[in-house]
């Protein structure tokens, strides 16, 4: 093989397939709706521990799922190895939210949309994709489940405590029950009338009643 044949080869020529003005508005615009995605995580997470890293994440997802889907439809053979390439990778990151998924596939996606060429798409899309997101999942509602936890000196106070919270709630209904001699533990899921916690002020010094704690969860639940 002689540098002749060296400068002749196909690969070289596939350098010049996609052209530098796709690649750099590509890129620019995946880091741009990257950027849009950080920031409605950031304003939409409800997990106990935030992490920036998840949302750079998005960023470079979004980069990376366009610069593959650009070198994929320049070459149909690349596509095929690609294809191979990706079928062999494993994540084993534990996803914790539900919703994080949905972040993922987003990102996948505006990368795959952007790199098709498809930019009102990919623009459009992703923002209408993100102001839902703004919207439900940042919707607070009084119904929302609490738990109340309770403890009683007997069975006369744990009557009274339950007949106040029924007054003061949309809704209670117990979940569990410890009793010992001379004391009871109660967990109790309530649903507000509104945003007033007051009640819980008044429950707590009723006769009989040791303490009472008001918990708010966002865990999974019928009715």
């Amino acid at each position: 093989m002689t540098f002749n044949d060296i400068f002749k080869s196909s690969f070289l020529e596939n350098v010049t397939s996609v052209s530098i003005l796709d690649m750099v508005l590509a890129l620019a615009l995946a880091f741009g709706i990257g950027l849009f995605m950080f920031f409605v995580y950031k304003k939409t997470y409800q997990g106990v521990m935030y992490s920036s890293s998840f949302g750079v994440t998005l960023i470079a997802l979004t980069m990376i799922t366009t610069v593959v889907i650009l070198a994929v439809t320049s070459n149909v053979v690349l596509s095929l190895g690609m294809v191979g390439a990706l079928s062999i990778v494993r994540f084993r990151t534990a996803i914790k939210e539900p919703l994080d998924i949905a972040f993922l596939f987003w990102a996948i996606a505006e990368g795959i949309v952007l790199a098709a060429g498809m930019i009102p798409l990919a623009i459009i899309g992703g923002v209408v994709i993100g102001l839902i997101l703004l919207v439900f999942v940042n919707k607070k509602s009084s119904y929302n489940p609490y738990i109340v936890v309770l403890q009683c000196d007997g069975h006369e106070s744990e009557r009274r405590a339950a007949q106040y919270l029924d007054t003061q709630t949309r809704r209670c209904v117990v979940k569990s029950k410890s009793a010992q001699k001379g004391a009871v533990e109660l967990n109790l899921e309530i649903r507000l009338k509104d945003g007033n916690t007051d009640f819980i002020n008044t429950l707590s010094e009723m006769e009989g009643v040791r303490s009472a704690v008001l918990v708010s969860y966002n865990g999974d639940y019928m009715g």
